[in-house]
């Protein structure tokens, strides 16, 4: 039976390309895979789709029970298929904290590594196979090491992604600026979602002091565009919130170049939750904060009532 290999729920660009990746590999080693989404990939990682030549992975809603699957680039029940521990779970890869809530039918592999992206961990995986993956597969590779590091620019970045991401360049001939800049390009329009589809673009949720958060990081170069909907986005928050069963949208609007956040103040909870997670005083409906880029490193383990 075929395993399918997936990352987390709003796919960005290493949860789109670390599936390939690794369904490339498990299929080179012998083992049938294939690789799916759990939703629309961003406009960044439908760019990056077009640029290496790579079809779309078929988007599913659920798994079958018993049904072959490894998981990567996350290990968060709330991020996957409600059905996820009917199926039956081979292994997991990923970068961030260990949530806990997986169950599985028997021992499995599990890498879990303090790196800025999943496709690094498949590189060392994959070892010297990798010379024998497809351009394609390396070029999603690299561009979600790229993506994942804001080119080097987040502080989730090692020196092993940045060794592993310059060594793909090398073997594809590909500019590392010039395809970052064509990917924060892609990532930075914007113009055709809708105010709820950027709050869950991408979005993750998390619990802190008992309130249910969907905490939502828009990284662009051009931060401007979205910061002239704050209004619009932030009455719209209250429905995605009811929707999505929170109590409240964290909206971070992350400004790549100038390498700080935005974050945008509805109501006196977001503002308390502001003053006391990141030691400032907000006086209006945004506040920025200088260095705060990654939602894992940086906004996650801050947030605090």
């Amino acid at each position: 039976m075929t395993i399918q290999v997936f990352g987390h729920k709003s796919p960005d660009t290493d949860s789109t390309g670390s599936p390939i990746a690794w369904a490339w590999y498990l299929t080179h080693k012998g083992t049938p895979a294939k690789p799916v989404l759990l939703g629309e990939p961003n406009t960044e990682a439908a760019f990056v789709l077009r640029h290496w030549g790579l079809e779309k992975p078929e988007i599913i809603r659920g798994v079958e029970a018993g049904a072959p699957v490894v998981i990567v680039d996350t290990n968060n029940p709330a991020e996957l298929p409600a059905d996820i521990n009917k199926a039956d779970i081979r292994a997991i890869i990923d970068h961030h904290k260990l949530v806990g809530g997986l169950e599985t039918k028997g021992p499995i592999d599990i890498t879990v590594r303090p790196l800025a992206c999943t496709a690094t961990i498949m590189a060392d995986l994959m070892g010297d196979d990798l010379a024998a993956a497809p351009r394609s597969v390396k070029g999603a590779m690299l561009s979600c090491i790229v993506s994942d590091t804001l080119e080097f620019r987040s502080p989730t970045t090692t020196p092993h992604d940045k060794a592993v991401a310059e060594a793909l360049a090398r073997d594809l001939g590909v500019d590392l600026h010039d395809l970052a800049a064509a990917m924060f390009e892609a990532k930075s329009d914007v113009s055709a979602f809708s105010d709820a589809e950027l709050l869950r673009m991408d979005s993750k949720e998390y619990t802190v002091a008992g309130k249910e958060l969907r905490v939502s990081v828009l990284e662009t170069t051009a931060p401007k565009v979205v910061l002239d909907r704050k209004a619009s986005l932030m009455d719209s928050m209250v429905g995605v919130a009811q929707e999505d069963g929170a109590d409240q949208v964290l909206l971070f609007v992350v400004d790549i170049l100038r390498e700080e956040a935005t974050l945008l103040v509805p109501n006196a909870l977001v503002k308390e939750m502001a003053e006391k997670s990141f030691g400032v005083t907000v006086s209006g409906d945004t506040v920025v904060l200088p260095g705060v880029m990654s939602r894992k490193k940086q906004i996650i383990p801050a947030l605090t009532l």
